[in-house]
């Protein structure tokens, strides 16, 4: 039997009022909305069209494995087609979302990603799903396992890596502030082994802001970025123009999260005082605002974002 579509009415907004993790994939947007519909058939043209471009992949499938419905009618998928590795890996990172809100068991979801890596083998989005996981409820040996799965498969992994920043942030905050945390050693490390034309020479402007995150969070920093002597030590200030000339020089428009990497390098030049270069990156961004970094630590993103894009753009 058919799961029954969503209610009329749907109660998260989308628009210039929310935070889309679509970002600018308009054919993301319509595949969405169709699934929303139980019309799978476009997701399965979506996925196919996207082949091996894993950034794209993994983006696109790690969106629509937010949607509530999505489980339902990746089973039905499934049911059309057994043995779908598109379907299955869909249905896994659906249930990996529903795990992380406590609504299925680990254990399974677990075995639902193996199952998806197994039909998939060249595949990191399995892997990707799985990571999601282990990096919210795994121990550190099954996060570091899981992340050289996704390496071996495609070592320059744009979600990954932000994953794995985010979970290294959160160790020993209890030391307090610490210009030699090993996030800032891993972020560097990844940025210098990716290609030069790697959205992850950005990667140590997000360990930069994912630190703060955390140190914010145990009261090491003040709640204000912009109050924060975070980000204007000399270090810091290296950071932030190394990568903001990376961008200058390759102004990647290609890339299906550089909009993610805007919004970071966006919050730094705030945080840093430099309204020039910031204005530059709202420009770019537009619309296309990210909950991460503006709502560190527990803000309202959307103020954040829109107070800091008026003070650059002269319009508050």
């Amino acid at each position: 039997m058919s799961p029954p579509p969503p209610p009329l009415g749907r109660a998260r907004k989308r628009g210039a009022q929310a935070f889309d993790e679509a970002l600018d994939d308009a054919e993301l947007v319509a595949a969405r909305a169709a699934l929303a519909q139980g019309r799978w058939q476009n997701t399965r043209s979506l996925l196919v069209q996207t082949g091996d471009d894993w950034d794209r992949r993994g983006h696109r499938v790690t969106v629509l494995a937010r949607e509530t419905h999505t489980a339902a009618w990746a089973r039905e998928w499934l049911l059309a087609e057994p043995g779908s590795g598109d379907a299955s890996v869909l249905l896994a990172l659906a249930q990996v979302r529903r795990a992380l809100r406590g609504k299925e068991k680990t254990a399974r979801v677990r075995e639902s990603c193996l199952k998806a890596a197994e039909l998939l083998p060249a595949d990191p989005t399995p892997w990707l799903g799985l990571l999601l996981l282990e990096c919210s409820l795994g121990a550190e040996g099954d996060v570091v396992r899981v992340f050289e799965q996704v390496r071996t498969r495609y070592a320059d992994h744009h979600h990954a890596h932000h994953l794995v920043v985010a979970w290294l942030a959160e160790r020993r905050v209890e030391a307090g502030p610490d210009p030699l945390h090993e996030v800032y050693d891993f972020a560097n490390w990844a940025a210098e082994q990716a290609p030069a034309d790697s959205p992850l020479a950005i990667l140590p402007v997000i360990a930069h802001a994912e630190r703060y995150r955390t140190l914010a969070a145990a009261g090491h920093e003040p709640a204000d970025p912009v109050a924060s002597g975070h980000w204007v030590g000399r270090r810091a200030r290296q950071v932030m123009k190394a990568a903001f000339d990376w961008w200058l020089e390759w102004e990647r428009e290609d890339h299906p999260r550089r909009l993610v990497d805007l919004n970071f390098l966006a919050h730094a030049k705030v945080c840093e005082g430099r309204s020039a270069e910031a204005a530059a990156l709202f420009h770019r961004i537009g619309d296309h605002a990210t909950p991460a970094p503006w709502s560190y630590p527990e803000r309202d993103a959307m103020t954040a974002f829109r107070t800091a894009r008026a003070a650059a753009l002269g319009t508050a």
